[in-house]
């Protein structure tokens, strides 16, 4: 009976795989950005079948300095990335603006601004495409600017810094912002400070790109956690917070009203019974809103959680990245393809997930970039 079951599952597996191969292929550009130290350029662009998972490389979409961090326009052709000051104090970062070729997805870049601190790692833009945020881990603080008309950066409307520290001796002396994630009415922007271990919550007006705290002003994570990114649950009523430094993920209640968090859950990313070095990465939620994944790096997987009521999570399993140090991954929009970037393999490797469990498949193909840290689709 048990090997019956077995043959079953896999036979349920593969039909949902031949099903997908008889559908009419979705292609779309992804965009894939990197840190520029080892021979790479910047920005490199791909055709993606979602289908099958199959990329097709196009080249270098544009040059960028160390472009770690992507986000593209929510309704019209411009991408926003991290980038280096063109000239002047190299040691404050930038944030540059792009328009899209839409037939060609090649890049022309528009104009860039000061990110106001340094060592900026993560940019947001909201969802009515009218507010860009950038994070900043070396400086601990966060900024806001104005998209223009045509797709230009405006000065920064906000520049908030963080203070305080954490009891890490070495990651939490001081505040390292992480990530910027706007909610879906883009009436608050939620700010992971690794440093201090909180979720900073700030009150954002988009049309002007202006911040101001919330009432409350932050949510608190454990003691030495190093909260990293943050996602939504697409229902808007749950959200998840990746923890680097402890290795965990906690689950919230989200009441959008007043932009306030209340935690649920908190639950590991690493197998019983690892005792390696590892620190976590990114997490995303499915498109459809069933599943949740996170990175582990050390132990060099995906972790994948089913989502329950009330957006708690219990583990599906865990999964090899094929590579190493897997700091960013990318769901497509139709949710049948995540593509981790491993940045010290050099190597980007596309998995089919499963969409009535969860599981990833890796395709076999592997896709030989250098050092590559962020995935975005369009």
């Amino acid at each position: 009976m048990r090997l019956v079951l077995v043959s079953l599952v896999g036979l349920t597996f593969f039909a949902s795989l031949a099903s997908a191969s008889q559908a009419e292929p979705t292609t779309m550009f992804v965009y894939v950005g990197t840190v520029t130290q080892a021979g790479s350029q910047g920005i490199y662009l791909y055709q993606l079948n979602a289908t099958t998972g199959q990329l097709t490389g196009k080249g270098l979409a544009a040059e960028a300095v160390n472009p770690g961090f992507l986000a593209l326009h929510p309704h019209r052709p411009f991408l926003y990335a991290l980038d280096q000051m063109a000239a002047e104090d190299r040691s404050i970062g930038a944030v540059s603006a792009f328009s899209i070729n839409e037939e060609t997805g090649r890049l022309t870049r528009l104009n860039q601004q000061s990110t106001g601190g340094a060592g900026p790692c993560h940019v947001a833009i909201d969802g009515t495409g009218q507010s860009v945020l950038v994070a900043n881990y070396g400086g601990g603080s966060v900024s806001s600017y104005p998209v223009e008309a045509e797709g230009r950066l405006g000065h920064a409307a906000s520049r908030v810094q963080h203070v305080g520290s954490g009891p890490h001796p070495r990651r939490q002396r001081g505040p390292h912002a992480h990530s910027v994630t706007v909610d879906a009415a883009s009436r608050f922007a939620f700010v992971a400070d690794l440093g201090i271990d909180q979720v900073r919550i700030y009150r954002l007006d988009a049309e002007t790109a202006s911040l101001e705290a919330n009432d409350p002003p932050a949510v608190h994570l454990a003691p030495g956690a190093g909260p990293r990114h943050f996602a939504f649950h697409p229902d808007g009523r749950s959200a998840y917070v990746i923890n680097e430094l402890d290795n965990t993920i906690t689950a919230f209640a989200y009441e959008a009203e007043n932009g306030v968090l209340e935690e649920r859950q908190t639950v590991a990313t690493l197998p019983d019974g690892f005792s390696g070095p590892n620190t976590t990465a990114e997490i995303l939620v499915h498109p459809s809103g069933k599943y949740v994944y996170g990175s582990n790096r050390g132990h060099d997987s995906i972790v994948a959680y089913a989502v329950g009521e009330g957006g708690l999570l219990t583990l599906i399993g865990h999964y090899s990245t094929q590579g190493k140090h897997p700091r960013n991954f990318g769901i497509d929009p139709t949710g049948r393809v995540l593509i981790v970037a491993n940045r010290d393999s050099d190597n980007l490797v596309p998995f089919l997930i499963d969409p009535l469990s969860g599981e990833l498949t890796p395709t076999g193909q592997t896709y030989a970039l250098s050092m590559p840290v962020c995935v975005r689709f369009r």
